[in-house]
């Protein structure tokens, strides 16, 4: 009897004892009740309860993690159909609140964002919808945070992952996209031609410019050359009459030869001149110079006399 009354009482220590110690894993807290009443909150680590008095009322997970929030369809200001979902961030921080506060934390969070997320969607545009997500994320967050509060919790982040306009309203979009697209290339196209315009008239002015400047430099240096030249003339037929003065025959002979040749030669190079007859004997040229020869000789000597 002795052994079998210490195996009973053996056995009833042992299933006291694996009753009264509890073992909490990291992340997690357990909310402790005696009698139905909420008494202690047992945070990760080993702990021991009083056995049929005390018991374990909830456990929580206080680490940070994603609630879904189901696909809904949202009417916006300007009644347009959006399809909306989105994902929201939370984390536990008063366990005993987020146990006792309220049934069924994870549908009254779905429920809070859902609603929420009509009431923003609802007073916007659709092309306010579209554009502005983050002005949206951040609306929701504000009141869906100070909303959970009272239930111990943290709503870290909430993002809409995904807005979606009907089919017909897409097809729009994308067709005003197409005629925004081809408005911009429109112009840049007359851009470009416009600074081509602008580049190929600067460049023709340019070019004019230059034109103009050659003709400039190349009037002046014609007048330099002309005025050079009649400067030589001048000094030359100031020595040949010095020299026919000084009775020098060989001085006039040149002079006369050089009238004779040049007019010749506008004789040859007249546009109205077919045929060009070439004298027989070039002897009346020299007959002519001893001619004017003879009267420098007779001149000369009427001055000596």
């Amino acid at each position: 009897m002795d052994l079998i009354f210490i195996a009973v009482l053996l056995a009833v220590v042992i299933i006291f004892g694996l009753m009264a110690l509890k073992t909490v894993r990291q992340g997690n807290e357990w909310t402790v009740e005696r009698f139905g009443r909420y008494t202690k909150t047992l945070t990760p680590g080993f702990h021991m309860i009083i056995p049929f008095v005390d018991s374990v009322g909830y456990k929580m997970n206080v680490r940070e993690r994603v609630v879904d929030i189901p696909n809904q369809e949202v009417i916006t200001k300007d009644n347009a159909m959006v399809s909306v979902d989105a994902v929201v961030f939370v984390q536990v921080m008063d366990t005993a609140r987020a146990a006792y506060e309220v049934d069924s934390l994870d549908f009254s969070i779905i429920n809070l964002c859902l609603t929420n997320i009509r009431t923003v969607v609802g007073s916007m545009d659709l092309d306010e919808v579209l554009s502005r997500r983050d002005e949206i994320n951040a609306m929701l967050l504000g009141v869906i945070d100070k909303a959970t509060n009272p239930w111990g919790v943290k709503v870290t982040r909430i993002e809409i992952r995904d807005l979606t306009p009907p089919p017909d309203i897409t097809a729009a979009m994308a067709k005003q996209m197409k005629a925004e697209r081809e408005k911009r290339a429109d112009i840049l196209t007359a851009e470009g031609d416009r600074q081509s315009d602008i580049l190929r008239a600067e460049g023709e002015k340019q070019s004019a410019v230059l034109e103009a400047e050659g003709r400039k430099i190349a009037a002046y240096l014609d007048a330099e050359a002309r005025e050079r030249l009649a400067q030589a003339e001048a000094k030359a037929t100031t020595m040949v009459s010095e020299a026919i003065a000084n009775g020098d025959v060989q001085a006039i002979n040149y002079f006369v030869a050089q009238k004779y040749v040049a007019a010749f030669e506008k004789l040859a190079m007249s546009d109205q001149q077919k045929t060009v007859i070439i004298p027989a004997e070039f002897s009346s040229l020299a007959a002519t110079i001893g001619g004017i020869t003879a009267l420098v000789e007779a001149s000369s000597d009427k001055k000596k006399g």
